[in-house]
């Protein structure tokens, strides 16, 4: 039975030969890769860093979006019983010099000039760096950098290799154990540097095939990994479940195209954290100001039948004649559309995770019928910790411990997890280690929660971020910024939201209006912007997001845990927050922290009663040079409402 990362590329290999296992587009035409082809790349390519030097033990990065020859790489790498360490592709270069050191690399592997560039720039702070192959050749034709090479020199080199050293691959394959390392995922590093999380082949391949088990995936599936592979969640569903299953993954031909590509592809299976929800569903709601008058009142006409009645056809449930007459109806001239629209009509099953969704937001693709559920779990637990049945599916729980899951609660709520996807270690941290798992195999999360009646888990958000209110009408009410932040992100003109209120009488925000939303809304009132900062200064834009607050606050108000953590007073801030400038994580995670101490001055005019306040903010552009942007904001008052929804 093969139980590590290539044995089940051998073993797809021998089984189904010539089925696809890789499409990527290049050029705007699929190219599709077979079980057979790939295995031939990665045994060319694993003899080729062989005989570069990586040995056993050893690490190597790659970075890039994701693409047949990468994932090869990784799969090369493994067969050597060598450890890939996907970064982001994305990040600064300032970024890997934690990771490359930390980790000793001396080889890596890279999408672009653009990777190489970023690596070459730090080779006096990471002077083992010695070799370092790219996929794309282009723009690189002229650099002569010592130890740069295209993976095109090294198959070529690895052909050479392995005529002179015949079994040398399938030997070295053999000796793999499903207890040794396969890879390491660096965390996002939000309170300091980052973590190196070491799984093995068992933990990852485990938590893939107890996941593929609870959604009978098989080999028939299509996914579309377009999400950064550094991520763990993208590296299980496109990587692990992929060799565990056996299913198709299509690689986009950019950014740019993800939209295109998700709707040609029609993926059976698909994932994405809430923030790619969100945008789709915005992009919905742009257009849908574009369209006619008919259009728009047919749209929000079906819209509230499917809010009422889909999430119970999606669970199984009975429902009236007319209103079972009314869906199908609504399916035929607008969910179905939507669903095309959107790229998910052959969904089967949809997941998102990374961190909470808002439940309307949620409810929304389940009331168009996408088979949306949620997961809980994280890089420590290789992702799959909780899962949600189909018809038994909650907006506000993460579903049922899986296959091999026990979870347990401490006094403080906070939960704790064993399975048999935890963690080997943090890299060259054992007082870290120490600290999230016991002697006796326990894993602390971090989160706050609790198990409902039928053993759902519900999460409220990180332990360290629940807080209290104190003072005031609801002194002592619980503090849940994450649930409230959800709620805001659900009005197609909110972006990015981050809540204050712990130990504080009442609670504050900041608001990020999503450019495009705002500004299509804008341009329909013939309201003049210069850009994003002169756009989220004006008065009609604030008036725009203090509707959305107070409507957020009416429901928080028909919650009496939740009630105390209705939003007094908002801004909205006058640039975007953003990963380059150290206010977010490469998985777009807000860093509360952070953000409370570079805009404490904010903090304290919309506490300290002041209807505006100036602020100038550092920034750094895309090109790594760093500029200035300032402006005066102003802070306004909103409504807030009594338990039975009566203005205070």
């Amino acid at each position: 039975m093969p139980s590590t990362f290539v044995q089940l590329l051998q073993a797809h290999a021998a089984q189904r030969p010539n089925a696809p296992a890789l499409r990527e587009k290049e050029y705007g035409i699929w190219q599709t890769t077979t079980w057979s082809e790939l295995a031939t790349l990665v045994k060319a390519l694993a003899a080729g860093l062989a005989a570069a030097g990586l040995r056993r033990g050893q690490h190597i990065v790659v970075i890039g979006d994701n693409r047949p020859r990468l994932y090869a790489s990784m799969l090369a790498a493994q067969a050597l019983g060598a450890i890939p360490v996907p970064l982001y592709q994305d990040a600064a270069a300032t970024e890997y010099v934690f990771p490359i050191n930390n980790a000793e690399v001396a080889f890596a592997v890279v999408e672009n000039q653009e990777q190489v560039d970023k690596l070459l720039e730090l080779r006096e702070q990471c002077p083992q760096l010695g070799h370092i192959w790219f996929d794309d050749e282009r723009g690189l034709r002229n650099y002569r950098e010592p130890g740069l090479a295209s993976l095109n020199g090294l198959i070529e080199a690895g052909q050479a290799f392995h005529a002179q050293h015949a079994g040398f691959f399938e030997a070295e394959v053999m000796k793999s154990q499903p207890q040794d390392v396969a890879a390491m995922f660096f965390t996002s590093g939000t309170t300091g540097n980052p973590k190196g999380v070491v799984h093995t082949h068992h933990t990852l391949l485990d938590r893939a095939q107890a996941g593929a088990h609870f959604d009978q995936l098989g080999a028939d599936e299509e996914v579309l990994a377009y999400l950064p592979p550094a991520w763990i969640g993208q590296n299980i569903f496109s990587y692990a479940q992929w060799l565990a299953c056996g299913y198709v993954v299509n690689c986009p031909e950019s950014a740019a195209t993800v939209m295109i590509d998700l709707k040609e592809i029609g993926p059976t299976y698909y994932f994405a954290p809430p923030r790619i929800f969100e945008g789709l569903l915005t992009s919905v709601m742009i257009r849908m100001e574009d369209a006619s008058s008919v259009k728009r009142k047919m749209f929000h006409y079906f819209m509230d039948v499917a809010r009422r009645v889909g999430p119970q056809l999606m669970d199984g449930k009975r429902v009236g004649a007319v209103d079972a007459l009314l869906y199908q109806l609504g399916d035929l001239l607008v969910y179905g559309p939507l669903r095309n629209t959107l790229g998910l009509s052959r969904v089967r099953v949809a997941y998102t995770a990374g961190e909470a969704i808002g439940p309307d937001l949620f409810n929304f693709y389940r009331a168009i019928g996408v088979n949306l559920k949620q997961l809980y779990g994280s890089t420590e637990t290789a992702v799959f910790v909780c899962l949600q049945p189909d018809h038994e599916v909650k907006s506000d729980t993460v579903g049922v411990p899986i296959a091999g899951v026990e979870i347990k609660l401490t006094d403080s709520g906070e939960i704790l997890v064993k399975s048999p996807g935890l963690l080997k270690e943090y890299y060259k941290n054992p007082a870290a280690t120490q600290e999230v798992l016991t002697a006796d195999g326990w894993y602390h999360t971090g989160d706050a929660g609790f198990l409902d009646h039928s053993g759902h888990l519900k999460i409220i958000d990180r332990a360290k971020d629940v807080g209290r209110i104190v003072g005031g009408a609801y002194d002592g009410a619980m503090f849940a910024p994450k649930y409230v932040e959800n709620k805001l992100k659900f009005f197609p003109f909110v972006k990015e939201a981050v809540a204050f209120g712990d130990r504080r009488e009442k609670v504050c925000a900041f608001i990020n209006i999503d450019f495009e939303a705002v500004g299509n809304w804008a341009e329909k009132r013939n309201l003049a912007y210069a850009g994003y900062t002169d756009l989220a200064a004006k008065a009609e834009t604030y008036e725009l997001i203090r509707e959305c607050v107070e409507k957020v606050n009416a429901d928080l108000a028909q919650d009496d845990k939740l009630a105390g953590s209705q939003i007094s007073r908002f801004l909205i801030l006058h640039k975007e927050l953003d990963a380059d400038d150290g206010e977010m994580t490469r998985t777009r995670k807000v860093k509360r922290g952070f953000i409370n101490d570079r805009y404490q001055v904010l903090v304290d005019a919309m506490y300290g009663g002041q209807t505006e306040q100036y602020i100038q903010t550092q920034v750094k552009f895309e090109d790594g040079r760093t500029g200035q942007v300032s402006a005066t904001l102003r802070i306004v008052d909103v409504k807030t409402y009594s338990a039975m929804n009566k203005a205070a």
